[in-house]
């Protein structure tokens, strides 16, 4: 072995440990703004993060709801989105973070992901129904006003499958194309079973009474329902029941959605 081939292969080691602490300083030092295009395209585009600020490792950014890529009539949640993200188990090829919002979610949440999937841990967050308005119709139609609760059980995702179950609780909602109010108060239940979902509408007070049921799949979404209202209200809710559905009966509409 000549002296420098030795000079050479004293020097890998150190070589070595320069170039991981180099890749380790840059990554570290990757800006929060790195994941925002992430999240609006895994989202396309219906969920956003914007003005975000610090790193990837421990960072925030304002939550807004938009109908697509195109921002026009987007909401806000008021507060901020932090995170922060473990370096270390970035080693063993894990990610785990922990989220929060800070004025509509007291609780954290973890989230645990590798190449094969990711789980969210159990959690809720609440958020005003004007919120839903940046989704586009019909919510910027109707104009809901109300309190929204959204909880989920532990979410796992493996592949392009999901499991786990959401439940949305719209409470006392009302809107700007009825005089009605409230309306009512009403719950959506999503579960996630792998390749396909169940989606299940129900009312749990109100004169304005929603029900049905749907499947949601990658290839295709279907929802059939009806909504009715309380027979001292036909009068004063039948404005709002033609903007939702096809009439099929006294006070009903049916609710039809295929895609």
């Amino acid at each position: 072995m000549t002296y420098w081939m030795r000079r050479v292969r004293a020097a890998l080691p150190w070589l070595a440990v320069g170039v991981l602490a180099s890749g380790a300083v840059l990554l570290a030092r990757l800006p929060a703004a790195w994941i925002a295009p992430q999240f609006a395209k895994a989202t396309q585009g219906h969920v956003n993060l914007i003005e975000p600020s610090g790193s990837l490792w421990r960072g925030s950014a304002s939550l807004m709801l938009a109908a697509g890529q195109e921002a026009g009539g987007a909401t806000l949640l008021p507060g901020r989105i932090e995170w922060r993200t473990a370096f270390w188990p970035l080693f063993a090829g894990r990610v785990r973070m922990e989220m929060r919002q800070t004025d509509a979610m007291p609780d954290s949440v973890a989230l645990e992901a590798t190449l094969r999937g990711a789980t969210v841990s159990a959690g809720a967050i609440a958020v005003p129904a004007s919120l839903l308005s940046g989704l586009g119709a019909p919510f910027n139609t109707l104009a809901l006003d109300g309190a929204v609760r959204v909880s989920w059980s532990p979410w796992r995702v493996l592949g392009n499958n999901a499991y786990g179950r959401l439940s949305v609780t719209l409470t006392d909602m009302s809107s700007r194309a009825s005089p009605v109010k409230p309306l009512g108060s009403y719950q959506v239940v999503l579960q996630a079973q792998g390749a396909s979902s169940t989606l299940d509408l129900t009312t749990l007070k109100g004169p304005l009474m929603l029900n049905g049921q749907g499947t949601l799949s990658r290839r295709s979404s279907s929802f059939q329902g009806t909504a009715s209202a309380s027979p001292d209200q036909r009068d004063n809710l039948a404005g709002l029941l033609n903007l939702l559905g096809r009439p099929v009966g006294p006070g009903t509409v049916a609710l039809t959605f295929a895609h």
